[in-house]
């Protein structure tokens, strides 16, 4: 890992320790990327369905794998930032093939990663814990095999099952995050989470930071959450959901009523979108050096 890699890395896990959460409006693509960066975001995260979405693909690992990395590529050539990247599941069959993929990742200069448990595509049920530390396993070893202190953020969809409710919902979170973190974990992400009561148990019994999802209207605010004891707040497919329903209306207003207000209320000049990609970020500078 080269210098520039170890304190994007470091700085990534400070984030999670800081006085306020982490929030993360996650990316799809260089221009969200670029345009959450400017806004002053401290790392970029992407979100696997809004990236689905944006090449044509459904979420749920529909998207081919080297259409992701070159996606992944050319948003982290672009950001200074710390970038962590939404693998879902992990792909492929097994642990190995999660492997070898986020080991392509750190390849690229990524430092952080998101991985699920989700659903059994053959039962539609909630996976099988085991299936995830054996990745998360996996992962850590390859990580410490190329000296990436990646940060690996599972999340447990135990709050979107329908199988579980009540205190036995709850229950079932914890051991699962347990697992994980003694897979090597070091962030719980629990979409769906929202009761502030559970919020701030799970918080308290967990030995690393919680993840929650504000990515829906009428999320908690940062403050709220961080008195929640919440350390990293992500906004997921919401910020893309967001920016399809605003486009939807000005193509309705010009369609419907011939009129452009909404667009024109909101826009960025020709010269400030031009200057979300240039001059190159650092890192690409440097390889440009490098390469001359």
């Amino acid at each position: 890992m080269n210098h520039e890699q170890t304190t994007r890395a470091q700085a990534f896990h400070q984030l999670h320790a800081g006085a306020t959460p982490l929030i993360l409006p996650n990316a799809w693509d260089v221009a969200s990327a670029r345009v959450i960066e400017n806004a002053g975001a401290k790392a970029i995260a992407t979100s696997s369905a809004a990236m689905a979405w944006s090449l044509g693909y459904p979420d749920g690992e529909q998207m081919p794998l080297d259409e992701l990395l070159a996606a992944c590529r050319r948003i982290a050539d672009a950001v200074s930032a710390p970038l962590s990247v939404d693998i879902e599941r992990g792909y492929g069959v097994d642990a190995e093939d999660t492997g070898g993929l986020v080991g392509a990742l750190m390849q690229l200069g990524v430092i952080g990663i998101n991985i699920e448990d989700g659903k059994d595509p053959a039962t539609g049920q909630l996976a099988d814990a085991r299936l995830l530390t054996q990745r998360i396993a996996c992962i850590r070893a390859v990580a410490e095999h190329r000296g990436v202190a990646l940060f690996i953020n599972a999340r447990t969809d135990t709050y979107l099952s329908k199988e579980l409710s009540g205190e036995a919902r709850f229950e079932e979170t914890l051991r699962r995050a347990l697992a994980y973190v003694d897979a090597g974990a070091n962030g719980i992400f629990v979409p769906g989470l929202a009761d502030p009561g559970e919020i701030q148990r799970l918080a308290e019994l967990l030995p690393v930071p919680l993840n929650v999802y504000a990515g829906y209207p009428g999320a908690p605010d940062a403050a709220t959450l961080r008195g929640l004891g919440v350390r990293r707040i992500s906004l997921g497919c919401g910020t893309m959901q967001a920016v399809l329903a605003h486009l939807a209306r000005i193509a309705q207003e010009a369609l419907v009523d011939g009129r452009y207000d909404t667009m024109g209320d909101h826009m960025l000049s020709v010269c400030e979108a031009n200057g979300l990609f240039v001059p190159p970020s650092p890192r690409v500078a440097d390889q440009q050096r490098r390469q001359a």
